[in-house]
């Protein structure tokens, strides 16, 4: 097989999500790292690197035996190793792959050791190569890992150097989060801790000491101790971001009635409707972890209401009637009028995608698991009468009792 015609099977696969076959069809690419290949004028070897490395860190994240994980990702790390030898004196594409290979570690950090702070290393060789566009990228999202890795790390000089550097170029509120990191780079969590309660002591009701505290429990993963001290600053100023801490303390433990009590309670003093389409979701997620599917999408409705280009709503409301399915159909065996409510489901994933763009790679994921399960064409046909593609079609009572309160028309696919 020519270069060429390998090239053209691996593009194909790797633009229809195959990613195994991709990697059959492109390992030649990362091992031989040819710049050109004959009979192809737009080969771009840089773009193709980033093609495969993503082709290798799909396939490791499909995997449930954690050697094959591993080795995937082992693989994929070598891809960067090569790239950047071949291309070492590339500042655009190294600055790329830096953030890229980051990315890549975080993803795989239960099974690459140190990932969280090699992750950071690359962040931050990314950083001096271009400096002002990584502190504005992702609105401060990579100084800040940078910052939470060297700091916990110990790398406290480098840290300094990083807020130093990065502070012209930075927002206002990645410049009030280098307050926080000054004050962690001198005290370790557990001096931090002690002595925020020592203050606490003296001065039991003091906001900013507790919101501190909350924020020390809540970065070392104290679940308990942060969930008390949400409450107590609850308790003492109910503003919007203290209910709004209850709200996500009690949904992460699982209290999905308390939950749901606070985010109603919030969204009576939320200011935008971004943050009342939020409020909402949280409420639909809340409802739908208790199997009341009813009031999940009611809040998912409204969560479009106040935010229509939003698309996780309508990935929730896909979700809702998927779980119907599973609601009505228990222990037994799909029947095709229980599959035909999955036209339901794919017409809302089309949604989400259409209004919101972000929501592509999810929605593909989902259609993955849901397409394969709507009425095949032999069930179309001997229906009665037989469904024709693109005819309208009930999801109510006509197809059982339980799908009564869905009520909405699809259209036969």
């Amino acid at each position: 097989m020519s270069e060429i015609q390998a090239y053209s099977i691996f593009y194909e696969n790797y633009k229809n999500d195959s990613f195994e076959e991709a990697i059959k069809f492109g390992r030649w690419m990362w091992q031989g790292m040819p710049e050109t290949i004959e009979g192809y004028s737009r080969f771009d070897l840089k773009r193709n690197i980033g093609r495969l490395v993503t082709s290798y860190n799909e396939m490791a994240q499909k995997q449930e035996d954690p050697s094959l994980k591993e080795a995937y990702v082992d693989t994929a790390l070598l891809i960067f190793d090569r790239a950047f030898e071949k291309f070492s004196d590339d500042k655009d594409a190294k600055y790329d792959w830096y953030i890229k290979r980051g990315r890549l570690l975080q993803t795989h950090s239960d099974n690459v050791d140190n990932a969280s702070m090699r992750a950071a290393e690359n962040y931050y060789k990314a950083f001096q190569l271009k400096p002002e566009e990584l502190t504005k990228r992702s609105k401060g999202y990579y100084i800040q890992r940078i910052l939470n890795e060297f700091s916990s790390g110990g790398k406290k000089d480098e840290a300094l150097a990083v807020m130093k550097k990065a502070e012209p170029h930075a927002s206002q509120e990645l410049l009030n989060s280098f307050s926080n990191v000054r004050e962690e780079l001198f005290d370790s969590p557990e001096e931090q801790i002690e002595f925020l309660e020592s203050e606490l002591e003296s001065s039991p009701e003091d906001e900013e000491a507790l919101t501190k505290l909350r924020d020390v429990y809540q970065e070392q993963e104290m679940a308990a101790e942060a969930r008390e001290v949400s409450q107590k600053l609850y308790e003492l100023n109910p503003n919007f971001e203290n209910i709004m801490a209850v709200a996500e303390a009690a949904k992460n433990n699982a209290n999905y009635d308390s939950a749901i009590q606070y985010f109603k309670e919030a969204m009576d003093k939320a200011s935008t409707d971004k943050e009342k389409a939020d409020i909402a979701l949280n409420i639909s997620e809340a409802y739908l972890n208790q199997d009341q599917l009813q009031s999940a999408r009611k809040f998912a409705r409204q969560a479009i209401n106040n935010n229509n280009s939003w698309g996780d709503p309508y990935i929730q409301i896909a979700d809702i009637y998927a779980r119907a399915v599973n609601q009505c159909t228990g222990d037994r065996k799909l029947t095709p009028e229980d599959k035909a409510v999955y036209w339901l489901v794919l017409d809302y994933l089309d949604k989400a995608k259409q209004v919101d763009p972000n929501t592509s790679n999810e929605v593909d994921r989902k259609y993955q698991s849901y397409k394969p399960v709507t009425p095949s064409k032999s069930e179309k046909f001997f229906w009665k009468p037989p469904l024709e593609e693109g005819e309208s079609f009930e999801i109510n009572s006509s197809l059982m009792e339980c799908y009564v309160w869905i009520n909405e028309t699809t259209t036969v696919r």
